[in-house]
């Protein structure tokens, strides 16, 4: 019986039909999924750390604003995201007990310090830009609420992007000292962010699970090859060189060669010995701790309310 429900599974995604939270699924794709989802929704809220820090900071008014409007957005992925993973049946508690317990990960690339006022362009341009790769192909993953909140998601990660890449456009056409800072910038967040697809697909024990099951629609490797064979080209227009010596075109393949990633950085990050790792969770525990009034008065509001509408029918 199990193998007949599998091979029903199977097809209904075969057909590009999209599976839904009351549908029949095999424990190891609900799990994948409460995992991958999580990890992302941990993502945009830990993500909104680096540049909420970079606020009371924003060089003008209009910097300021659209920096707000950034950090507010992400809260709102989070938002959608363990709204989605929650459809698995898993509580939301249970997701941040998870994160403040270290027990799930999040995106290794926040664990990084923003230094300078062009590590905000930094961000937008390369890391929401990888995110953007990845994150387009799961608006068609075959888990129906995933793929509907990541429409929204890539809609407003797409300004995100943008707003980056004008950031660093300026830079470049400033002083000295502005465009010295934007190469600095550039330097350090471009090999966290080619990270950011994960390790390469023969060390990659999920990916081609989640390929047959159509969570994923690309490797990890094609995903960060479409993204150097863009940002080679971006990088022109900003007038800036980006930090690995071995890019090349590659007639043959169609696409630019790049340099060897030092995986184990990656890998040491990822066991929490980044440079901020111990305060991007610290930072959330206190969150949470604070925040805990909050939640009870809405409780205990919703309850009120309740309450008052029983009374009302009875």
């Amino acid at each position: 019986m199990e193998k007949d429900l599998n091979e029903i599974f199977q097809a209904k995604i075969d057909r590009e039909e999209k599976i839904e939270p009351k549908d029949w699924m095999p424990d190891a794709y609900r799990k994948t999924l409460i995992r991958q989802i999580s990890q992302h929704a941990h993502s945009e809220i830990v993500g909104m750390l680096p540049e909420g820090n970079w606020i009371t900071r924003a060089p003008t008014l209009r910097r300021k604003v659209a920096l707000m409007a950034k950090v507010q957005d992400e809260a709102g992925h989070g938002l959608y995201l363990y709204s989605a993973c929650e459809t698995l049946g898993i509580d939301r508690d249970t997701l941040f007990e998870q994160l403040h317990s270290g027990k799930a990960k999040y995106s290794s690339i926040f664990n990084y310090p923003t230094l300078s006022w062009a590590d905000i362009g930094s961000i937008g341009w390369l890391v929401d830009g990888a995110a953007i790769m990845n994150q387009v192909p799961l608006c068609r993953c075959s888990y129906g609420p995933y793929a509907r909140a990541m429409v929204r998601v890539c809609k407003e990660e797409s300004f995100h992007q943008r707003q980056g890449f004008e950031i660093l456009l300026n830079l470049s056409k400033g002083s000295d000292e502005q465009k010295a800072m934007l190469q600095e910038s550039v330097n350090r967040w471009w090999w966290p962010a080619m990270m950011m697809f994960g390790p390469s697909d023969v060390d990659s024990p999920n990916t081609q699970q989640s390929m047959q099951w159509k969570i994923k629609r690309f490797t990890n490797d094609e995903l960060r090859q479409k993204f150097v064979d863009v940002c080679y080209e971006q990088a022109k227009v900003l007038k800036v060189t980006l930090p690995d010596p071995d890019i090349k075109w590659n007639e043959e393949r169609g696409h630019y060669d790049f340099g060897v990633i030092d995986w184990s950085e990656f890998w040491n990050v990822v066991k929490g010995n980044g440079p901020c790792n111990k305060e991007r969770v610290a930072a959330r525990k206190t969150a949470w701790d604070e925040g805990a009034w909050v939640r009870e008065a809405a409780v205990a509001h919703a309850n009120k309310r309740a309450a008052r509408k029983n009374k009302k029918v009875a």
